[in-house]
């Protein structure tokens, strides 16, 4: 999309706030209850669609009106959710006064604390639930458990948690790959070949943690096109590819999950024709050599060539060595989008690009080499600032004890038990209480049905949301927050270089609150209260945390030399008149052009200092699934095949951030009947007697949900695409098992059908490998039918959206 979204802009003659999220800066109209229209901010090239789910949702139906608690819970006490009558999940809410749920809380956090220590909290905020730079989530929570004591916390992130756990090891920390990416311009001006897998699929460029200004990824793509570059996509989605009517772009789609052998041919191919860059893979590389032994098929007898690679990854053998040819022909980039390593052995997939840039042998020239997330978010690309933005401070946690996010199900379900991570083990804790705030993991975690039974065991789920969500209605203390267009802030991030005000545009929605003022009077029931506050309101901390910063930039002495766009930044009172402070730039910069220019004076951060294509055989690397070099192994979800015979590809939505905002005008606009549209390849549906517009079941062993039918022939024939985000709402909720024991409880009941079209109830929870115990949610094996009512019953209408209390 380009230019302003029309349904949004707003009338002059009604006031309008600066505001900013997570997908844009812009100003709001509002009619002092609720958001009206939206503009976006005028130095936006491209504002992203997801602007239009904003008007309305102040005051949506969906949206928590007051503290609430289920009821078994508040009669019988805290206690795994299965011993009562009204466990998690099901049974009925109490609206109860603030005081009154404070006092009970601060109750159940003293008796944790007493009886099982701080370790058993499992303090958790993942989500964009605000982008603001006081107003966070995760700042907030965070600083309060701290304070209290703190808490079991999760690391590592869905999206890039491979990435995160393993680029080190190999090469460098992920987050000098995402903030000090090659830019756009030095794409557009030097890459004459970009080998992108996972496309480069500009939707989900809409969006940035901590906020967005500019979003220039649809207009460099273009340039990039113009000047003659060719775009390589491998994807099994066309729609991941931009199209150009001059040419350019050619598509490849490959079987799901077969990534990391398509990539190996391609290393072999360059190898054994003479285009490895052996000098330097020498000079800049530790060893090259048992790769080759590997990809020559000395390791194990089988030739990782072009015609292996085509039988594992379907497509023609001349297509993948014509794409080692074309990559040869001048300066090549090789990139790749999160999804690749969201899958089972997500990590060699990893490998495998860093592995195939240093056979081309231009890691570290302009335009060449290799990056992670174009295509995946609006950072990569973007030049960043040379300085921190300001933060709310959370404090040292006493508790050492951390969890991979992937791995919340586990943790529950297996207290005691040990995992390997990284390069050492995890313990899991006993958690008795779960503190949630920002974050819906009935969005981001898979096996939903597991999860719930994980859910079931915890003794207290305390969930702080402004909307019913799936997660607020599986907690026990229900937590009413309010949302970014009623409160003040401001936000930014150091890629895009902007900092924005934000104002509060309408009242309060009913008994919500900040949650800075629900963990205050916690505190103070606590004992804690002036150490969480500081002494400082809300509106103090805001003005405290933007003069604090402004001091800092405006005395450091590098700071002071650099050209603010917008002149120094100005006190408080006039940033907030003005709205939108721009903030000066390092220089353009390819990622890793220092290191390679002097590999001594600026070594990698890897134990060699240079590109790891081999890691050591010690101690916990010695584990099956984690190879001495980039290696293949075919996907376990692979054996599914003749039952489920469907890859059904779960990717971010085009209408919606993750699960935000579900319920607004263009994520509505989407669905099929009220269900989350499915995407089936006309001869996929022709099988199975499915036409555009049908209801269908879409189920394996773990679970089923609803869908509806859109039939496309823009997506690799034996892929459906079902996008994640759509709020899991069963059928009619059932009594889930405490423990992992799932013996008593029929994922394919059809009380638990989904008939809101989730892929999570679908995707596995096994993890990407014991390297980075990160998520495998992008892709699943699954069938797909039309929906029989004689069988299933009449498909019951989604109530996803409606209050629970």
């Amino acid at each position: 999309m380009t230019g302003r979204p029309d349904p949004t802009v707003a009338t002059p003659d009604v006031p309008e706030y600066h505001q900013a999220s997570h997908w844009g800066t812009y100003t709001v109209a509002s009619d002092g209850q609720d958001i009206t229209a939206v503009t976006p901010w005028a130095g936006d090239q491209d504002p992203s669609p997801l602007l239009r789910n904003l008007p309305g949702s102040v005051t949506h139906r969906s949206r928590i009106d007051g503290p609430a608690v289920r009821r078994g819970w508040w009669e019988d006490g805290p206690g795994p959710s299965a011993d009562r009558g009204t466990g998690r999940g099901k049974g009925s809410y109490l609206r109860v006064s603030w005081d009154d749920l404070l006092d009970r809380l601060a109750d159940e956090f003293r008796r944790v604390i007493d009886t099982h220590g701080n370790h058993a909290i499992y303090g958790s905020s993942y989500g964009w639930g605000s982008a603001g730079r006081f107003h966070h989530a995760q700042s907030q929570i965070h600083r309060f458990l701290h304070t209290l004591g703190g808490a079991t916390r999760s690391v590592n992130t869905y999206s890039t948690g491979a990435l995160e756990v393993f680029l080190p090891q190999i090469v460098c920390p992920e987050t000098d790959v995402s903030r000090g990416s090659t830019p756009w311009s030095q794409i557009v001006e030097h890459t004459d070949v970009w080998l992108a897998l996972g496309g480069t699929p500009a939707k989900n460029t809409g969006t940035n943690d901590g906020g967005t200004g500019d979003h220039p990824t649809r207009g460099a793509l273009t340039a990039y096109l113009n000047r003659g570059g060719t775009l390589i996509g491998v994807s099994p989605l066309r729609a991941d590819l931009p199209d150009h009517p001059d040419g350019g772009v050619t598509w490849i789609a490959p079987r799901p999950g077969s990534d990391t052998a398509f990539l190996l041919a391609l290393c072999h191919t360059l190898l054994v024709n003479g285009h490895a860059d052996h000098e330097f893979l020498s000079s800049y590389t530790v060893g090259h050599n048992h790769l080759n032994d590997y990809l020559r098929g000395h390791t194990d007898g089988i030739v990782k060539d072009a015609a292996w690679a085509a039988q594992l990854c379907h497509i023609p053998t001349e297509q993948i060595t014509r794409t080692a040819h074309q990559l040869t022909t001048g300066r090549a980039l090789i990139t790749a989008t999160w999804s690749l390593q969201r899958q089972q052995h997500g990590e060699m997939a990893i490998w495998a690009v860093v592995a195939l840039a240093a056979y081309l042998g231009q890691i570290g020239l302009p335009g060449g080499g290799f990056g992670f997330g174009y295509g995946s978010m609006n950072e990569p690309g973007l030049t960043q600032t040379p300085f921190g933005l300001p933060s709310l401070p959370q404090g040292p946690n006493p508790v050492t004890t951390r969890v991979p996010v992937a791995a919340l199900s586990d943790m529950l379900l297996r207290p005691g038990a040990t995992i390997p991570y990284a390069t050492g083990t995890i313990t899991y804790p006993d958690i008795r209480l779960v503190h949630w705030a920002g974050g819906n993991p009935f969005h981001h975690h898979q096996n939903l049905n597991r999860l719930r039974r994980a859910l079931a065991r915890p003794d207290t789920v305390i969930v702080h949301d402004p909307y019913w969500t799936a997660m607020a209605r599986h907690a026990d203390i229900v937590i009413p927050s309010t949302t970014a267009a009623e409160r003040d802030d401001f936000t930014g991030s150091r890629n895009g270089a902007l900092l924005v005000a934000m104002h509060a545009a309408t009242a309060r929605h009913a008994d919500s609150r900040d949650d800075y003022d629900t963990f205050t009077a916690l505190a103070d029931r606590l004992g804690i209260g002036a150490a969480f506050t500081e002494g400082r309101t809300s509106q103090e901390w805001i003005r405290y945390l933007y003069e604090e910063w402004r001091h800092r930039v405006t005395t450091d002495s590098a700071a002071r030399d650099l050209r603010w766009p917008d002149g120094p930044p100005p006190s408080y009172d006039e940033f907030r008149a003005r709205g939108v402070l721009r903030l000066p730039t390092v220089p353009a910069r390819t990622m890793l052009t220092d290191w390679r220019a002097d590999p001594t004076g600026h070594p990698l951060s890897t134990p060699s200092g240079k590109i790891q294509l081999t890691l050591p055989r010690d101690g916990v690397l010695t584990l099956p699934d984690r190879p001495h070099q980039p290696t293949w192994s075919a996907p376990a979800e692979w054996d599914e095949e003749t039952s489920h015979p469907l890859h059904l590809i779960a990717n971010q939505p085009r209408t919606r951030l993750h699960s935000q905002l579900d319920h607004g005008p263009l994520s509505q606009a989407s669905k099929i009947a009220g269900r989350e549209p499915i995407h089936i390849h006309p001869v996929d549906a022709a099988a199975r007697g499915i036409s555009d517009g049908d209801l269908v079941r879409v189920f394996n062993h773990r679970g089923h949900c609803l869908a509806g039918a859109v039939l496309d022939d823009t997506l690799r024939p034996a892929v459906v695409n079902l996008s994640t985000g759509a709020w899991y709402d069963p059928a009619a909720p059932t009594p889930v098992p405490v423990g992992d024991d799932s013996s008593t409880y029929d994922p394919l009941a059809p009380a638990n059908l989904d008939v809101h079209g989730n892929p999570n109830v679908l995707t596995s929870d096994r993890r990407t490998s014991s390297i980075a115990q990160a998520t495998t949610g992008q892709w699943v094996m699954v069938q797909v039918e039309r929906y029989d009512p004689a069988r299933w019953g009449p498909a019951r209408p989604v109530r996803a959206h409606d209050p629970a209390c």
